[in-house]
């Protein structure tokens, strides 16, 4: 069965220059400004110099600014599995929402509406079968920039995606949450969670100090696999989900 193609809004952006990788990645971002009308402007504005290849709304329509033939300008300075030039290996998706910025008056997090989410999956898994991407391709900003970024953030649901198949997630993990690592540490242990951490795709250095990098790290990771508990500590829980994608890949 051939599906539909998906309704689009042209919004056409000139922040995009040429691609000079295949396309193995899809990143989804959140927008992390105060509406999707303010976040559009700005990836439409030459000044601005960032772009992504779609965004999606709250209410799920689609907006396609640059073509996937094209490098858009999303990922900023960013690194997965030792590549750095990460725009012209990916397509990128931002998702209005805004994030850790825009807080809800009670403190939350805004929430994904579920036809947002809807959207988001139907042009995931389009954008997959048309580059050949894999679920455990589909990424985070957080992961490619776990230093400065937070986005899309534990509050999207990352597990829905995977039940969807347009991303990862474990089909069960060790709940031990006995501390084995925190900031400052050095031990063979921190060089092993480095190095299971670098195979994954961060960009952990291997050198056995569990350092501020590290610890951030740590912290994309739990918020991409463990939202109820994101605080860059590593415990037996989170050294299982290292192992566990260390054997997804």
């Amino acid at each position: 069965m051939i599906n539909a193609p998906l309704d689009m809004i042209e919004a056409p952006s000139p922040n995009f220059d040429e691609r000079t990788l295949p396309v193995t990645l899809l990143v989804l971002h959140y927008t992390g400004m105060e509406s999707g009308a303010a976040a559009l402007a700005r990836m439409r504005d030459p000044a601005a110099k960032v772009s992504a290849h779609y965004m999606v709304e709250e209410d799920g329509r689609i907006y396609r600014l640059v073509g996937e033939d094209k490098r858009a300008w999303h990922a900023g300075v960013s690194e997965w599995g030792g590549e750095s030039n990460i725009n012209s290996a990916s397509i990128g998706i931002e998702i209005v929402n805004g994030g850790h910025d825009f807080l809800l008056e009670n403190g939350n997090l805004p929430p994904y509406p579920d036809i947002q989410i809807n959207a988001v999956i139907a042009l995931s898994k389009d954008i997959m079968v048309r580059h050949h991407i894999s679920p455990r391709h589909v990424i985070g900003h957080s992961d490619i920039a776990p230093l400065r970024k937070m986005d899309p953030g534990e509050h999207f649901p990352w597990q829905g995606l995977a039940a969807a198949g347009a991303a990862i997630w474990p089909d069960s993990r060790d709940e031990d949450r006995r501390v084995l690592f925190t900031r400052g540490m050095r031990d063979r242990g921190v060089a092993i969670l480095q190095s299971g951490l670098a195979q994954i795709g961060y960009s952990a250095r291997v050198n056995g100090e569990y350092d501020a990098a590290t610890e951030l790290i740590v912290t994309a990771l739990q918020r991409r696999f463990r939202p109820d508990k994101v605080d860059g500590v590593t415990d037996v829980e989170t050294m299982s989900l290292v192992k566990w994608w260390v054997e997804v890949i």
